[in-house]
């Protein structure tokens, strides 16, 4: 079994609905930390949620580029990420290797621009991940984890337990988690979904993330990965009894992050 598991629901923020789910998995146990969209219709009242005892110190970023309106200017004018009407339109392939320079200049901003935002309104971030996965292309992937090196915070890796990962991503998946793991420091061992946990034997040590969107299932908790009807907190109890569900500020606990890319 793994030490410890951290259970992250992605969106908060995003809508009334979201953040209503998200704080009553809290309050049930289910999940142990979330991350938030600083761009989304509901993002303010989810950082006044932020402030309850069972969340505070447990939030942190989920980085988008493909929803909704950019909070920052130099983005706007770069197709591969916004469309004429300044919405995120996302059009970059996930084996991009490689950005040019006001590109990646944009992307920084907008990320600066994304964790300001939570700063402003009480709420700086403990982790970093990306909404959809934008930050598992590489050179995403390098500008979110040298920003998260500059915070101290940890950033997600890509994830790498499953039984639907080929062998070329799992290849893909092991150098980019290992540039990621150079740059920003400290992270979780493993990354997975309730689906991969449900399918697969969870890892026998260090630390796991399971990347989870909770809905609500009567009075229990389901999960966007898992069937109708399939319980996140019965998965849960099952495949990780015992297991301590941490949020990444106790997981890393004096475990000093390795901001390895100001050494670059």
């Amino acid at each position: 079994m793994p030490r410890q598991v951290i259970v992250n629901a992605d969106d908060f923020g995003l809508s009334a609905c979201e953040n209503a789910v998200i704080l009553g998995a809290f309050q049930a146990g289910i999940i142990s930390s979330a991350t938030a969209m600083a761009n989304m219709p509901a993002f303010e009242a989810a950082c006044g949620l932020a402030q309850h005892p069972l969340l505070a110190g447990r939030i942190g970023l989920h980085f988008n580029l493909t929803y909704g309106k950019p909070l920052s200017q130099s983005i706007l004018q770069r197709p591969l990420f916004c469309d004429s009407a300044g919405v995120f339109d996302f059009n970059l392939s996930r084996t991009r290797l490689w950005l040019g320079r006001r590109d990646r200049a944009a992307v920084q901003e907008e990320l600066e621009a994304q964790w300001q935002r939570c700063v402003d309104h009480g709420m700086r971030p403990s982790h970093l991940d990306s909404h959809q996965h934008v930050h598992n292309i590489w050179p995403i992937g390098e500008i979110v984890a040298r920003f998260a090196a500059r915070q101290g915070v940890p950033v997600r890796l890509a994830r790498n337990l499953g039984q639907n990962l080929s062998l070329p991503k799992r290849v893909f998946k092991d150098l980019l988690n290992r540039r990621l793991s150079n740059l920003c420091g400290a992270t979780a061992d493993y990354v997975c979904t309730p689906v991969d946990l449900r399918n697969a034997a969870p890892p026998s040590d260090g630390l796991l993330e399971i990347v989870a969107h909770p809905n609500q299932l009567g009075a229990d908790f389901g999960d966007a990965y898992l069937e109708p009807g399939e319980s996140l907190s019965a998965l849960l109890a099952q495949r990780l009894p015992g297991v301590p569900r941490v949020a990444y500020t106790a997981a890393l606990d004096g475990h000093a992050a390795r901001p390895q890319a100001l050494l670059d």
